[in-house]
């Protein structure tokens, strides 16, 4: 082994060290530099154009983006996050008091059953109003424990939560301002083909900005159109539902179907069919009609991946990583697959035999 060859390898082995050095301990804010790199991503071309307006003042251009970022995608989120915790306390409290009686919902969903089913649930001690009341109080007092512990957490958490915020917003300027030096600095020091790394870093942009952009717009569409409605048809904390419905958006395939199809069921079995039926008709031809317009333009057009594919990366992403899995997932997933076709684009085609022309 010569000298030169021991000093890159003891090299690459210091770059190798270091770098998992590096990731580890950012691994604590690893939710703040992801979502500061993906917002830098989204709103660069809005930095772009100020910037050319601005005559070229960079930092005022940066400022100004920064603010726009603010406005339009910090802000909902505390303000939605805020009204949901209200709403889900609320929710919780007229639960606990009886306003809300969960159980002569269920009996009377029960009671228009078959047979067959009203026997299965017997079984299960709910076939009459005293068993499926205890039930529900003892699940109340286990929820009153977990939503206690929950809300103890958050406090403690609370410090971590603001540090995280800022570290994101500090970043984020710095990401949008010298993005593209940044980029440019990375792009040089991977050892790949410059049409390998364009490839890639088009695909990653691509990715990013289908999922947060085009996911999200799905999401929050969904969720303000399906808590019209159930405000509109008096349905009880219809801002609550209408959050959990644009979470279940977040799930191409699942969609805000989880929430309204039974509501819609239920207000049809109790009797309140023209209820039930706008409803369903409102879900399908007006929620369901978002998901299958606006989804295919501005996710699958651009991550140019199978909707089963997107839909499996989304769900292992938010197992793995829990909300940021939406964008990590589809993210590995379309540079699992730019990898593999840059590794197979490398390699010499071999004709198969029934590639091979016959002699006919």
């Amino acid at each position: 082994m010569n000298e030169t060859s021991l000093q890159r390898k003891t090299l690459l082995l210091l770059l190798a060290l270091v770098t998992i050095a590096f990731i580890w301990i950012l691994l604590p804010f690893y939710g703040a530099i992801f979502w500061a790199v993906a917002l830098g991503i989204l709103f660069a071309p809005l930095q772009r154009k100020l910037l050319l307006k601005l005559k070229g003042r960079r930092n005022l251009a940066t400022f100004a983006t920064l603010g726009a970022c603010t406005v339009i995608a910090i802000i909902p989120v505390i303000i939605t996050t805020t009204l949901l915790v209200q709403e889900v306390a609320t929710l919780y409290k007229d639960v606990e008091s009886g306003r809300i009686n969960v159980a002569s919902y269920v009996m009377q969903f029960k009671d228009i059953l078959p047979a067959t089913a009203q026997d299965w649930l017997d079984r299960f001690g709910m076939g009459n109003i005293d068993g499926l009341s205890e039930k529900v109080s003892k699940g109340a007092l286990e929820g009153s424990q977990f939503f206690a512990t929950q809300v103890f957490s958050f406090g403690q958490s609370t410090f971590d939560l603001v540090v995280s915020f800022f570290i994101m917003l500090y970043l984020l300027y710095f990401f949008i301002r010298d993005g593209q030096q940044m980029v440019r600095t990375i792009r040089n020091a991977v050892p790949l083909a410059e049409q390998q790394k364009r490839l890639l870093q088009l695909k990653l942009r691509r990715v990013v900005r289908a999922s947060v952009k085009g996911n999200l717009a799905v999401a929050i569409t969904q969720g303000a159109l399906g808590g019209v409605i159930f405000w509109v048809l008096g349905i009880h904390s219809a801002l609550f539902w209408a959050v959990l419905m644009m979470f279940l958006s977040l799930l191409p395939a699942v969609g805000a179907g989880i929430v309204w199809a039974p509501v819609a069921v239920y207000f049809v079995v109790t009797g309140s069919v023209w209820q039930g039926v706008v409803l369903a008709l409102y879900g399908v031809f007006v929620i369901g009609m978002v998901d299958n317009v606006l989804r295919p333009i501005l996710v699958g057009k651009d991550t140019k991946m199978p909707d089963f594919l997107i839909l499996i990366s989304t769900l292992g992403g938010m197992a793995i990583f829990g909300l940021n899995g939406f964008v990590i997932g589809p993210l590995i997933a379309a540079l699992f697959l730019s990898s593999w076709g840059l590794f197979s684009g490398t390699r010499r085609k071999v004709r198969l035999p029934a590639d091979i022309p016959s002699a006919d």
